[in-house]
C-alpha cells in the first residue's frame, strides 16, 4: 500500500493527504458533536423523570398496591394510557402497576437494590410488553416510593414505603430517531466535506506545482538539448521555496554555461599555444628524416642548433602541458578538512632556492617573518614559484628582486619595465600574455595558476606598478604567525 502511494504522482499524493486530514478532522468533529447531542438529549430526559418524582398520591399507590396486576386495565373510571411507564416494584421484584402506565418494564437487580436501599438510579431498560414492546430501549428512573398528602395528616405530610421502589420510564423511540437522522445528517455532510477538500486539495497542488512543472520542463529541455541559455522567470519580491528552487537553478545553468564557455576557450587557446611547438618540432624532425633519407648531411653546426631548438620546443611543450595539468588539477579543488597547514616562509625560501638557480646574475633579498595558512603544499610552492620566475624573466642583469613576508602578505618586487596600466586587468587570464612577452619562453599560465591558487586558499593576489619602476606582486593569505595545534587546525 505504501510501495503504490508512493508510485502516485505529487498531486495525486497531495490531495489524497488533504482529503484524509480532513476526514480525520470532520470525523473528529462529527462524533463529538454526535456525543454532545445525546448528551444534552439524555440529560433532558433525565430532568424530566426527576421531576415525577414527588407525583406519587397516597390514595393512587395504596389503590395499586391493594390490587396489584402486572399489566395495566382500564377500569375504574379511568381511560386512556400514557406514553410514559409506571410501576411498583418489590425487593423480591414483584410489580404492581398502574393503570395509566403503557406498558411494564422488566425489572434489573438494580431496581430491586433500590426498594431496599433507597437510592435513586437511572439505567436503559426494555419494556417486556405494551405500546413498546417492540424491543426500543427506555430511559428508566427507579427511585425510593414516596408518598405526599396522606388523609387526616398535614399537607406536606410524607410516607416511605419499605421495600418498595417507585419506577418511571420514557421511551428513547424518538430521541433514538433522531440521533439517526443526525448521525445521517453528519455523514452527509463529512462525506461532501470530504470530497471537497480532495478536489480543493488537487486544485491547489495543481496550482502550487505549476511552477515546478516549468522547472521540470526547463530541466528536460537543458538535458535533451544540452541548451544551457534557458532561465526561469522569478518575481523580485517572491521568496517562497519554488523561488528559491528556481534561482538555484538559473544560478546552476548560468555556472554552468559560464564553466562550458570558460573549457571551451581553454581548449581553443590550449590547441593554440601547442600548435606553434608541435609545429616547430614537425617542421625541424622533417629536415632531420629528409636528410637521413636523402642522404645529404646537415652540417654539424646547423644540426647541433637544430637539435638544441627540438629540445627548447620539447622543453616548452612540456612546461605547457604541466601548466595545464596543474591548472585542471586546481579547478578540481580539494575538501577542505584534507587541507593541511602550511609554513609560508618555508614555501617561500624554497621557491627562492630554485629562483637563484635560474637567474645567478640577479640579486634577490628576501625578509621573511613565520606565517601559517591552509593550502595545498605542492600547488602553493608553484604559484610562489611562478610568481618568482617572472620577476626573474622580467628583470635586467644585475638587478635585484626584492621579497618580504609580513603577516600574511607576500610581495615580490622587481626593477624590470613594468606593466602598462592597460595590460593589468588581463595579467590573470588564462593563455594571455604581453605583446612584449611573445617573444619569450612561457605560456601564459603561470599567473592564472597563481590566481587560482591564491582563490583556493581564501587569499588575494593583485599587481601594481613599483614605485622607481618595476612591478610589485602582492599575495594575501589568511592564516597565523604562530603554528597552532594539529588537532585544533584538523578541526577548522
Amino acid at each position: 500500500m505504501i510501495r503504490r502511494f508512493r508510485s502516485l504522482p505529487i498531486r495525486s499524493r497531495l490531495a489524497l493527504l488533504v482529503a484524509a486530514a480532513v476526514a480525520f478532522g470532520v470525523a473528529a468533529v462529527s462524533v463529538t458533536c454526535w456525543f454532545i447531542v445525546r448528551g444534552k438529549l439524555y440529560d433532558e430526559i433525565d430532568k424530566n423523570l426527576q421531576d415525577q418524582r414527588p407525583a406519587q398520591q397516597y390514595a393512587l399507590v395504596q389503590a395499586v398496591l391493594n390490587d396489584c396486576h402486572k399489566e395495566p386495565r382500564n377500569d375504574n373510571g379511568f381511560q386512556g394510557r400514557f406514553d410514559d411507564y409506571a410501576q411498583v416494584i418489590g425487593s423480591d421484584g414483584t410489580v404492581c402497576v398502574f393503570d395509566f402506565s403503557a406498558g411494564t418494564v422488566q425489572v434489573t437487580d438494580g431496581d430491586k437494590a433500590v426498594a431496599k436501599h433507597p437510592q435513586p438510579q437511572l439505567h436503559q431498560g426494555t419494556p417486556r410488553n405494551g405500546t413498546d414492546n417492540k424491543g426500543n430501549d427506555v430511559r428508566v428512573l427507579t427511585m425510593p416510593l414516596l408518598v405526599r398528602n396522606v388523609p387526616g395528616e398535614l399537607p406536606d405530610t410524607r410516607v416511605l414505603y419499605s421495600d418498595r421502589a417507585y419506577l418511571v420510564a420514557v421511551p428513547l423511540k424518538s430521541t433514538q430517531s433522531t440521533l439517526n437522522d443526525l448521525a445521517l445528517v453528519l455523514l452527509l455532510v463529512s462525506g461532501i466535506g470530504v470530497v471537497g477538500a480532495g478536489a480543493a486539495g488537487l486544485a491547489v497542488a495543481r496550482a502550487g506545482l505549476r511552477p515546478v512543472d516549468k522547472l521540470t520542463e526547463a530541466v528536460e529541455h537543458v538535458a535533451r538539448t544540452e541548451d544551457l541559455s534557458i532561465r526561469i522567470p522569478v518575481e523580485a519580491d517572491n521568496e517562497d521555496e519554488i523561488a528559491r528552487l528556481s534561482r538555484s537553478f538559473n544560478s546552476m545553468t548560468s555556472a554552468l554555461a559560464s564553466s562550458r564557455e570558460l573549457q571551451q576557450q581553454l581548449i581553443a587557446d590550449a590547441g593554440h599555444e601547442l600548435r606553434t611547438p608541435l609545429t616547430s618540432l614537425r617542421t625541424n624532425i622533417e629536415l632531420l628524416t629528409r636528410s637521413e633519407e636523402t642522404g645529404r648531411p646537415i652540417p654539424p653546426a646547423d644540426r647541433r642548433a637544430l637539435l638544441a631548438s627540438v629540445k627548447a620546443q620539447m622543453t616548452e611543450l612540456a612546461s605547457l602541458i604541466g601548466d595545464l595539468q596543474e591548472l585542471s588539477r586546481s579547478d578540481a579543488g580539494q575538501q577542505a578538512n584534507t587541507v593541511p597547514t602550511v609554513p609560508l616562509q618555508d614555501t617561500v625560501e624554497a621557491a627562492l632556492r630554485r629562483a637563484r638557480l635560474r637567474g645567478p646574475e640577479l640579486t634577490i633579498t628576501a625578509d621573511l617573518q613565520p606565517w601559517y595558512v591552509r593550502a595545498e603544499p605542492t600547488a602553493l610552492e608553484r604559484a610562489v614559484v611562478n610568481i618568482l620566475d617572472n620577476a626573474v624573466k622580467f628583470s635586467p642583469e644585475g638587478e635585484a628582486i626584492d621579497v618580504t613576508l609580513k603577516a600574511g602578505e607576500l610581495t615580490v618586487r622587481d626593477h624590470g619595465p613594468g606593466i602598462p596600466a592597460e595590460e593589468l586587468p588581463h595579467v590573470f587570464d588564462r593563455f594571455w600574455r604581453s605583446p612584449s612577452a611573445r617573444a619569450l619562453p612561457g605560456s601564459g599560465l603561470g599567473l592564472s595558476i597563481v590566481a587560482r591558487t591564491v582563490q583556493q586558499a581564501g587569499g588575494e593576489v593583485f599587481l601594481r606598478p613599483a614605485e622607481g619602476g618595476g612591478t610589485a606582486v602582492t599575495v594575501r593569505l589568511p592564516g597565523v604567525p604562530t603554528p597552532p595545534p594539529e588537532t585544533a587546525l584538523d578541526q577548522e
